[in-house]
């Protein structure tokens, strides 16, 4: 998913109150009791400890921990994204306080512009370029690295195919519109409306890997890739889409970005936000993420989108997919897990339960709607008639 994707498991156990004193293994046992989690237990759900020094990894460093420990091979689940789903459930985030590094990173998202231009890159080389095997491999045919809408549809790639489609009609796609596509990955989406819907496409991504393919799969359509900074985008569209982009732009550049979109915008033009995000403000991103999948990012809440869109747009349709998101990412472990053993050569050795984890924690995560997946359709001056909302 081109989210950075962040996911924000308030799993912080280092300042869990408990009274008295008592030993690793007992805090640990009795927060996951709180989630009807049980060590060495039989259900998939279940937590199974091959290393006691786990609880106090997990203590000390919270999700980080948790993360770190099972690419370490000392715990495992049968099934890791039931085990989250119920985690996550279990509301811990309001019984217990955060870390001083959650806090660090959030104080450091508050002062410092953490996606500023010369940071922007560093998610493009540690992530989207690990290499277009893994990527081919895992996304199906249309290499679409963000949500699938999976309504009244059996696989992957239909529903990623629909997802298409579910843009386009909400955006009101005609033949001969200008439109630009902000974060393009791989160019699935700009050559599927500009092949099936008759519009020229400006597709823009700061990847040049991405970009190269995008140039490929498109010869013959009416799309200009461009390699460069969506800062740095000019002129002007019938329809501008971003999808799974804002994940990216950090808090601090949420105002301009909405700007540019408003800048660059017709008078009479829809945009479309596409975006993870969460329904409360605060603490940024989970550590382990952080570290090993998206650095630098941060999901946009309610409150943070409206700020910035406040005085700019009309809000004319406000959807929420989240689930589909969890059905996308099971989707995407299969086909990875599947054809693990044609790519694992050129990955390091720990790789494999590192990606794992991460597909799987973020499907449970969907799935127990600690985080949300978000389409904003947005107007300047208001739909004549009112805005038709499309499913």
């Amino acid at each position: 998913m081109r989210m950075i994707t962040k996911l924000f498991l308030f799993l912080t156990f280092f300042t869990f109150s408990i009274k008295g004193e008592s030993h690793p293994k007992q805090v640990v046992e009795e927060i996951f009791a709180m989630a009807d989690i049980k060590i060495n237990g039989d259900r998939p759900s279940d937590i199974l400890v091959y290393d006691d020094r786990f609880y106090e990894r997990v203590i000390k460093d919270g999700s980080l921990g948790l993360g770190e420990s099972y690419m370490d091979g000392w715990w495992d689940a049968k099934e890791l994204d039931v085990f989250m789903h119920k985690l996550l459930s279990a509301d811990l985030a309001n019984k217990v306080k955060p870390t001083w590094e959650m806090r660090w990173n959030y104080i450091k998202a508050k002062i410092f512009n953490m996606q500023e231009k010369s940071r922007s890159s560093q998610v493009i080389q540690e992530h989207y370029e690990l290499g277009d095997d893994l990527y081919e491999h895992m996304l199906g045919t249309t290499l679409a690295y963000t949500c699938a809408y999976w309504k009244n549809c059996a696989t992957l790639d239909d529903a990623q195919i629909a997802k298409f489609d579910l843009i386009a009609k909400k955006a009101g796609l005609k033949p001969g519109m200008r439109v630009l596509d902000l974060g393009c990955g791989w160019g699935g989406f700009a050559s599927y409306i500009a092949k099936n819907y008759g519009v020229d496409v400006v597709a823009v991504n700061l990847s040049e890997k991405q970009c190269a393919y995008a140039k490929k799969i498109s010869q013959g359509l009416s799309v200009e890739v461009r390699n460069q900074d969506y800062r740095d985008v000019s002129g002007t569209f019938d329809r501008i889409i971003s999808i799974g982009l804002m994940e990216h732009i950090g808090v601090k550049n949420y105002r301009g970005f909405m700007e540019l979109i408003h800048r660059c915008l017709k008078n009479d033009g829809l945009a479309l936000v596409h975006t993870i995000g969460r329904d409360t403000t605060g603490i940024t991103c989970d550590p382990w993420i952080h570290r090993y999948i998206f650095p630098n990012g941060h999901l946009p809440s309610i409150t943070q989108v409206g700020k910035s869109i406040e005085g700019l747009f009309v809000m004319e349709d406000w959807h929420n997919l989240s689930t589909n998101y969890d059905t996308t990412l099971v989707a995407w472990f299969h086909n990875f897990e599947k054809n693990w053993e044609k790519i694992k050569t050129a990955y390091p050795q720990n790789f494999y339960k590192m990606w794992k984890y991460y597909l799987l924690s973020c499907a449970g995560a969907f799935r127990a709607r600690d985080i949300q997946l978000w389409q904003v359709v947005l107007s300047k001056n208001g739909v004549s008639g009112g805005y038709e909302s499309i499913r």
